[in-house]
C-alpha cells in the first residue's frame, strides 16, 4: 500500500510496501531425480518377480534333470544335480533310441512346420492383404465369420473334422494334420489389421499411376512393408503347429508319422504297459530338445515379432 510524507519542504516520495515473494519450495532432492524415470511399484516387482519364477523353474527342473542317469533320476531331488552328469549320454540314446525313431518324429513335425504352419502363414498374408486393400460384395460377412472363427476353440472342431476326413480316408496321413493346420483364423485377422495400418492407401495408387500391376505392387512393395506381420503369424503358427497333440492324437495312428509332441507321450506310456520298459530319462532328454528349436526362433526373430505386435497401436 503506498503513502505521501511531508518533511517540510521536502516531500519524501511514497515508501512502497511490498509484500514479500512467497518462497519457493525446493522440490525434494529425491522428487527432483525421480522426475524423469518410470514409478517403480514394489507390488509389480514382486508379481513379476513371481512369473519369472513360475516360468523357469519348469526349465531349470527339465534341464536339471536331463542331466541325470535313470536310477538318479528316481532317487534324488528334483532341482539339484545328483550322481554322473549324463547329458550327453542321454542326448545321444535319445537319437538312437528304438533304430533313430527320436529323428523321425523330429522330420515330421518340421515337416508339418513347414508345410502347416507355413501355408497358413501365406494363406493369412494372402488374405489379410486382400480383406484390408480391396473392396468387394459381402466384406463385412466375411469379417463376421473371421471374428467368429477365432472365438471357437480348436478341441470343438478336432471331433467333426476327424469324421470327414475319415469319409475322405485322409486319417493316418500326414494331410490329416497338415490340411487343418492351414487355416489360422488369427493369423488372418492379425494381417487384416497390420495391412489396413503398415500400407498407405496413397503408396498403391502411386504404384497404380506408375503402372505397376497388382502382383508386382504386392511383391514390390506391400510384401517388405509387411514383413513384421508376416513374422509374428509365422511364430503364431509355427508355435501352435510344433505344440499340437490333440489332433495328431487322434488322426494318426502310424508311430512313423507321429510328430515329436506325441512320440514322447508314447515313450512316457511304456512304463504303464505291462512288460514296458521306462526311459524318462529319454522322456525328460527329448522335451528338452523339443523346445530348443522354438526358444531361437523367438531369439532370432524377436524384434521382427516386436515391432508386430506394436504395429497399429499409437494413432497420429
Amino acid at each position: 500500500m503506498a503513502t505521501n510524507v511531508t518533511d517540510g519542504a521536502h516531500t519524501r516520495p511514497p515508501r512502497l510496501r511490498t509484500r514479500p515473494a512467497p518462497r519457493t519450495r525446493r522440490p525434494a532432492r529425491r522428487r527432483r531425480t525421480a522426475a524423469g524415470r518410470p514409478r517403480r511399484s514394489v507390488l509389480l516387482t514382486v508379481l513379476t518377480g513371481i512369473v519369472v519364477l513360475y516360468t523357469l523353474v519348469p526349465l531349470a527342473w527339465l534341464f536339471i534333470n536331463a542331466c541325470k542317469t535313470q536310477p538318479h533320476l528316481l532317487d534324488s531331488f528334483g532341482l539339484w544335480f545328483s550322481g554322473h552328469f549324463a547329458l550327453w549320454d542321454n542326448i545321444r540314446e535319445t537319437f538312437t533310441y528304438n533304430d533313430h525313431i527320436f529323428v523321425r518324429w523330429l522330420l515330421n513335425t518340421l515337416l508339418y512346420v513347414v508345410v502347416g504352419a507355413g501355408g497358413a502363414t501365406l494363406l493369412a498374408v494372402l488374405g489379410g492383404y486382400g480383406l484390408a486393400k480391396f473392396d468387394f460384395a459381402g466384406k463385412r460377412a466375411v469379417f463376421a465369420v473371421v471374428i467368429g472363427a477365432v472365438a471357437v476353440p480348436g478341441a470343438a472342431l478336432a471331433v467333426p473334422t476327424f469324421l470327414m476326413f475319415s469319409k475322405m480316408g485322409l486319417t493316418d496321413t500326414p494331410w490329416a494334420v497338415i490340411i487343418p493346420s492351414l487355416i489360422s483364423p488369427f493369423g488372418l485377422y492379425l494381417m487384416w489389421v497390420f495391412a489396413t495400418e503398415a500400407i498407405p492407401v496413397e503408396l498403391l495408387e502411386a504404384a497404380r499411376v506408375d503402372g505397376s500391376g497388382e502382383l508386382r505392387t504386392f511383391f514390390r512393395i506391400s510384401l517388405p512393408l509387411l514383413a513384421p506381420g508376416i513374422v509374428t503369424v509365422l511364430l503364431f503358427t509355427m508355435v501352435a503347429t510344433w505344440n499340437n497333440y490333440f489332433l495328431p492324437l487322434i488322426m494318426i495312428k502310424n508311430p512313423d508319422w507321429y510328430p515329436l509332441t506325441l512320440g514322447i507321450n508314447s515313450w512316457n506310456a511304456q512304463a504303464r504297459t505291462v512288460g514296458g520298459e521306462p526311459v524318462f530319462n529319454l522322456v525328460i532328454t527329448g522335451s528338452l530338445l523339443t523346445i530348443v528349436p522354438l526358444i531361437a526362433a523367438f531369439l532370432l526373430l524377436q524384434r521382427y515379432w516386436q515391432s508386430g505386435l506394436a504395429a497399429g497401436s499409437v494413432k497420429e
